[in-house]
């Protein structure tokens, strides 16, 4: 069996790769993959698989006509508040597999928001056409509930990513806090301005090495460009394309504060303190689900000693997730391959 993989992938971002890797670690080992990516060349050779240009329209039927199955591969593809084209252009490929009749899998989403009714009239379309669908939030469940269309919800699939040891690291000092800003409108001059002031401090108090780490190169390096020369001497910028190892730093990391979601997935799922500063409700949704500590980004105080004070107190005092409950995240997490196990059956 071909299944045709679509996602956010061959962008750069950190994330979309670490679901693209659990999702290929956890395809049944009768189904032979075909990537959809923004950057074919690299796709194929970091992950040994065929892969086409998600934007080539020839290339991409083709590949459909040629495949089995079609998987949107995890992540916030379905919603329309960064993105008017992007439900469009997933639920487009998604129809039109449907209609081609290849079994289809809406794997791992998080859905939303959906702000307009044409594009929520397009995802209702779309997921109750589905073979199965998975989900990894309980407003996306709701949601899906409303609409009377089956799913199971399991916990993000990046919970069990295996990791893999980040080679250097043990050459850096500890302890150790790890960094990671996006670019985004509510992460204004002002605000970048005194979070860079409480990361300073924070350093100063607890002597900790700072590690800035760029999820995605276009969005997040520029940040850490400049936040960097505040702390000479004291930080370093880490650029990690392989997203095993990119969740493998953390291992040793004490305590990570992070505006990527999966920043804060890695970091928890490897023992590791989290501290959240929020731009989009799926962060929201996961410091609910596990009582991760934060902010919201657009209502986050302008007074830089208070955020060093609470990331201090936080920092130590508090503990991480317990073993127990990392397992029972990770278990969870491999529902998600159950799902692909049942819907891409050998039996039609």
């Amino acid at each position: 069996m071909r299944a045709l993989l679509s996602g956010y992938y061959g962008k750069g971002n950190g994330g979309d790769e670490a679901l693209l890797a659990t999702l290929l670690q956890m395809l049944p080992s009768h189904v032979t993959p075909v990537v959809l990516s923004g950057n074919p060349e690299e796709t194929s050779d970091r992950y040994g698989v065929e892969s086409h240009n998600r934007m080539d329209f020839l290339p991409v039927l083709q590949a459909l006509r040629s495949c089995d199955a079609f998987i949107w591969g995890g992540g916030s593809l379905i919603q329309d508040v960064t993105s008017t084209i992007s439900p469009f252009y997933y639920g487009g490929l998604m129809g039109l597999a449907q209609k081609m009749g290849l079994k289809t899998v809406a794997w791992a989403q998080g859905i939303g928001p959906l702000v307009r009714p044409q594009t929520r009239y397009l995802a209702r379309q779309n997921f109750s056409g589905c073979t199965k669908v998975s989900v990894r939030d309980r407003v996306s469940a709701a949601l899906l509930s409303d609409w009377q269309i089956p799913y199971i919800l399991a916990p993000d699939p990046v919970w069990a990513l295996q990791a893999k040891p980040f080679p250097g690291l043990a050459d850096l000092p500890t302890p150790r806090i790890a960094v990671t800003l996006r670019n985004h409108p509510q992460l204004t001059a002002p605000r970048l301005a005194n979070l860079t002031q409480a990361l300073v401090n924070l350093q100063e108090a607890t002597q900790a090495f700072i590690l800035l780490i760029p999820f995605q190169k276009s969005e997040d390096l520029a940040i850490a460009e400049a936040i960097q020369p505040q702390l000479k001497d004291v930080s370093q910028i880490l650029c990690i394309e392989e997203p095993q190892i990119l969740k493998g730093v953390f291992r040793s990391v004490e305590m990570a504060i992070g505006m990527r979601l999966h920043s804060l997935i890695m970091a928890a799922s490897e023992g590791c303190r989290c501290f959240a500063l929020s731009y989009d409700p799926k962060i929201n949704r996961l410091m609910e689900d596990l009582s991760i500590p934060g902010w919201d980004l657009a209502n986050i105080t302008d007074d830089a000693n208070v955020i060093t004070q609470t990331w201090l107190e936080y920092y130590t005092s508090s503990k991480p997730l317990s073993s127990e409950q990392i397992k029972f995240l990770v278990d969870g997490a491999f529902i998600h391959q159950k799902l692909l196990t049942e819907a891409l059956s050998v039996t039609k």
